[in-house]
């Protein structure tokens, strides 16, 4: 698992996971239990995939048929909460499509637009704090694969607008 690897390289002292698939990141959870050194987030839809949840250092459960506004609201006080609460050396960040509301296993209701407010709210949060951050697709289970690939592409273009406007380039 990255995180482990970049611990134990020395290169960061504490990593951040912020998985907003739609199912609970209880792998990541497992997997890391015993690793103090790196924070766990799910922000999942609470009456979805597993059943029996792991334990993550933060579970953030959502109800089914959550909408961008209330979800884009969870988003921005979670990290406002979080990230200067841990003040990770670097954050990973799992942008899942599975929240789209044409998905066929997420039970949530984003819109395109809201998928891309969320992807580019985390990265400014990120940004803005001088945290790197590797964002990564995940997620999304739609028959019809050119509107998943859009969907995934949609993480690349909101990074792509964040570090245009941020003057970094």
């Amino acid at each position: 698992m990255i995180s482990r690897y970049f611990l134990a390289s020395g290169r960061v002292s504490r990593v951040l996971i912020f998985d907003c698939d739609v199912h609970q990141g209880d792998g990541t959870a497992r997997i890391l239990h015993d690793t103090p050194d790196a924070v766990t987030v799910s922000l999942h839809c609470e009456k979805n995939f597993p059943a029996r949840k792991a334990q993550s250092d933060w579970d953030i459960p959502l109800p089914m048929g959550m909408e961008d506004a209330a979800y884009l609201k969870v988003v921005d006080d979670a990290l406002n909460y979080l990230l200067p609460l841990y003040q990770p050396d670097l954050v990973l960040y799992d942008a899942g499509v599975d929240v789209h509301k044409d998905d066929a296993l997420g039970y949530l209701k984003l819109t395109d637009e809201g998928l891309a407010a969320r992807d580019e709210s985390v990265l400014r949060h990120c940004l803005g704090r001088d945290i790197p951050v590797v964002g990564v697709i995940g997620g999304g289970y739609s028959k019809d694969r050119k509107a998943l690939a859009r969907r995934h592409g949609i993480l690349h273009h909101s990074a792509e607008k964040v570090w245009t406007s941020s003057g970094c380039h």
